[in-house]
């Protein structure tokens, strides 16, 4: 149980870290879409690449278009917070439980 358990600690540890490097992307396309980024831009195509599949399906999931304003990216990051209140908190537990 002891491996059990140091291996579900680590796991809400890398599980934590790509929770915050993801939200932090979702920051930076948002930002960046207030300017006018160049689309053949290689950074800019990574970050649309990498967010758009997720941003696509909140907005067919959830309508979050006010106007001009698109709230999707806001939503995701709402649900990376959640995830890491609660998810990796959990799993810490559990970890601690099993030894």
């Amino acid at each position: 149980m002891f491996i059990l358990g140091n291996f579900l600690n680590a796991l809400a540890t890398v599980i934590d870290i790509l929770l915050s490097l993801f939200m932090w992307v979702f920051i930076i396309r948002a930002l960046i879409s207030w300017v006018n980024p160049d689309p053949y831009n290689p950074i800019v195509r990574f970050l649309y690449n990498l967010t758009d599949p997720v941003l696509n399906w909140v907005r067919r999931t959830i309508p979050v278009n006010f106007g001009a304003f698109d709230l999707s990216p806001m939503i995701v990051i709402l649900v990376i917070i959640f995830l890491r209140s609660f998810l990796v908190p959990t799993l810490h537990q559990i970890a601690m439980g099993l030894g």
